[in-house]
């Protein structure tokens, strides 16, 4: 993040006070009123238990406050419809964190497709999987209650990777399970999305895969391509690493996509391996900062939000 931008308050630290032990100018605090008062604050984030952020998040913008939303951001399309009127009635931005945007290997996949390699496309595959067979710690996204279970958690991630691709669908159709021992909510999310020339993307999301599947999968009327879900950056903030760091956003070596299509010189499928480029989840604060003073369009837009929820409620 460039350094002329600071982080000023943190509300509700769970547990210990951690934040100062990182950034000592950080003041932390206890409740959202003391934080939504606060008269340099300009923009604030609601990252916090699913079903709390639409009424946070209008508390914010009622406040006069920019607002930047965790995913989901909201358990319904008539509530994110509400925030996006609500910030234009008080002048202020509503943002949502859909950081995987700048995931090392969705921009891969990003950059294939702009090279047009693949011809026409016909079939796409985007998976999200973990192997987590017991029920997680966090209350919020194992009990039923709105924007719980994997479709709230996982599903904003690659739908939105589907929809900055290739807008909103014409018609989807969607399968929920549940299936670990003792589940409450789905563990298990399907969504196949139909568009115009006859391109079905595939979407799928679960807790039970214990052999990895490639994350994205492409195929064209030229060829196809391949990439695991390579992104290091959850993986380094986790560890403590410092998105300034030189080594953060990048791969590790042996995780290059394979793009194999059709050489025009003689007709004959080959394969070759595609580096990753660079992952960077700063990059939605400098966009974020850009539409706040310089006023530029944030990449992701109401529509956009719109439609990943007419699909997950």
């Amino acid at each position: 993040m460039s350094n002329n931008r600071q982080w000023h308050a943190i509300v509700t630290e769970r547990n210990t006070k951690k934040a100062a032990q990182f950034y000592p100018q950080i003041k932390s605090y206890d409740t959202l009123e003391e934080v939504i008062n606060h008269p340099e604050l300009e923009l604030i984030i609601v990252n916090t238990p699913n079903y709390t952020h639409f009424e946070l998040a209008k508390q914010v913008l009622q406040a006069g406050k920019h607002v930047l939303i965790e995913k989901p951001i909201s358990a319904t399309l008539a509530q994110a419809q509400e925030l996006f009127d609500l910030g234009r009635e008080v002048k202020r931005e509503v943002f949502v964190y859909q950081n995987r945007r700048w995931d090392s290997d969705f921009m891969s996949v990003k950059e294939v497709l702009e090279t047009n390699q693949l011809g026409k496309l016909i079939e796409v595959h985007f998976r999200y999987d973990r192997w987590r067979p017991q029920i997680g710690p966090k209350t919020f996204k194992e009990t039923p209650m709105p924007a719980s279970g994997i479709l709230y958690d996982l599903g904003p991630h690659l739908l939105d990777q589907v929809i900055s691709l290739f807008g909103k669908p014409l018609s989807f159709t969607k399968n929920l399970g549940s299936f670990r021992h003792l589940t409450a909510v789905p563990d298990y999310a399907f969504i196949h999305l139909q568009y115009p020339e006859n391109l079905n993307i595939f979407i799928t999301a679960s807790l039970l895969v214990a052999q990895a599947l490639p994350a994205f999968s492409i195929n064209g009327t030229r060829g196809s391509f391949i990439k695991q879900r390579t992104d290091m950056q959850e993986a380094q903030l986790d560890k403590g690493m410092s998105p300034l760091d030189l080594n953060y956003g990048l791969e590790e070596a042996g995780t290059e996509g394979e793009l194999t299509c059709i050489n025009p010189e003689n007709g004959q499928l080959e394969s070759t391996k595609v580096s990753a480029l660079k992952g960077n989840f700063m990059a939605i604060f400098d966009a974020i900062h850009q539409t706040i003073r310089e006023r530029k369009p944030f990449p992701i837009t109401e529509a956009d939000v719109l439609t990943q929820l007419e699909i997950i409620q």
